[in-house]
């Protein structure tokens, strides 16, 4: 879409593919932040929690923004894009855990949008990542983008 289409779909929501989020993806996260943390890679011990299983990072959950995108069908897409680049969050807020074996999709919905300047844009989206089958998100994140065409 262009730019002024792109303005335009400022508040539309679209919703993602459903992604899960397996045992192996936690740990192989623990492995990269080096976060090994008993309640992410260890399920015995993790079962004696309130949890009663083993959870995702938080910042694995922040971490799957960038797939839920690429697996939302519907979303506002500028033409000609030939790089995007993260910027950073407005804000961040952890919810509810993630347990493994479960899944996840985000709700997205642009909530601001400017070119900076000429063939460079950002925009900021507003994503709640929802758990398959539970009433509270795990997390809502206001996330800037910046993409170069």
């Amino acid at each position: 879409m262009t730019a002024d289409e792109m303005k335009a779909s400022i508040g539309q929501e679209s919703v993602s593919d459903w992604v899960e989020v397996t045992q192996d993806m936690i740990n192989k996260f623990a492995d990269a932040t080096g976060d090994h943390q008993f309640i992410h890679v260890n399920p015995e011990m993790a079962k004696m929690t309130p949890f009663g299983t083993t959870i995702a990072h938080g910042f694995l959950t922040l971490s799957l923004l960038p797939q839920l995108a690429a697996k939302t069908p519907d979303a506002p897409k500028l033409d000609g894009v030939k790089m995007g680049v993260n910027y950073g969050g407005n804000k961040v807020r952890f919810l509810a855990p993630v347990p493994s074996g479960s899944r996840v999709r985000g709700r997205s919905k642009i909530i601001q949008f400017d070119e900076k300047r000429p063939g460079q844009y950002q925009y900021t989206t507003e994503t709640t990542i929802e758990i398959e089958g539970s009433d509270k998100p795990a997390m809502i994140a206001e996330w800037i983008t910046q993409v170069f065409n």
